[in-house]
């Protein structure tokens, strides 16, 4: 089946989609100028991710750490929503059920009209007291070696993320758990994430399961065989929108 005979394909399925189900990840937001957390690109004055993005790099050097999640609050602050935030809302729109399951911190799918949305990393627009506590919603970008305190007892705060080493948040997880338990997914949609995160697979093979539709967006595809129904090697904002 070539491109434009998937392409047909896929918009037919999905015109007569009642349940639709949506994964993403780094991938959809780097079309948007957003650096990928694993690429080269990830990297920051040396340093990587894992030694970042941590509990322990957490511990050893909290200011560093938060210079670091500055600086990203700073990029995806002058980022705006792509061709494919935008095809993803629209999909919601149009669908009786719905949920959005995303990888990214960055809240682009919100800003572009998405609501039905499962942040299964966090956002790095929400704080919480390193040592426990509920979150709550934070938007400023603080001054360099500031270190950001909760104001009424000055509890040290830390992103509202997940970083290396830590669960996914329980809540979150049985969301998305409970969306693919509730009946049959009708189409599937992988787009931009990596096979390496066994959830990603778990979740995609779900439905394909139930009889669905499963779509991986992927410039490099990663879906083990026989999980994906159409593959479409290319950038997301290139093919979701022409699926409309």
């Amino acid at each position: 089946m070539n491109s434009n005979d998937q392409i047909k394909s896929v918009r037919a399925r999905l015109k007569q989609a009642h349940k639709v189900f949506v994964l993403t990840g780094a991938g959809i937001s780097a079309e948007s100028g957003i650096p990928t957390f694993r690429g080269p690109e990830g990297y920051w004055k040396n340093h990587s991710p894992q030694q970042l993005a941590s509990p322990e790099g957490f511990a050893r050097d909290p200011k560093l750490v938060w210079e670091w999640y500055n600086h990203r609050r700073r990029v995806i602050a002058g980022c705006e929503p792509n061709a494919a935030h935008r095809a993803v809302a629209e999909i919601e729109r149009r669908a009786k059920q719905f949920l959005l399951c995303t990888q990214n911190v960055d809240g682009l799918h919100q800003r572009a009209g998405s609501r039905r949305v499962v942040e299964i990393h966090g956002s790095i627009w929400r704080t919480r007291p390193a040592a426990g506590g509920a979150s709550f919603e934070d938007r400023t970008i603080y001054e360099e070696n500031q270190l950001p305190v909760r104001a009424a007892d000055g509890a040290l705060l830390r992103p509202d993320v997940v970083w290396f080493g830590e669960a996914l948040p329980a809540e979150a997880y049985a969301r998305v758990d409970a969306f693919l338990a509730s009946g049959p997914v009708d189409i599937a949609f992988v787009i931009g994430t990596s096979a390496v995160f066994p959830y990603i697979v778990r979740w995609a093979a779900i439905p394909r399961h139930q009889g669905g539709m499963v779509v991986e967006i992927n410039p490099t595809p990663s879906l083990p065989e026989g999980i994906a129904t159409v593959c479409f090697a290319a950038k997301a904002g290139d093919i979701l929108p022409q699926l409309l």
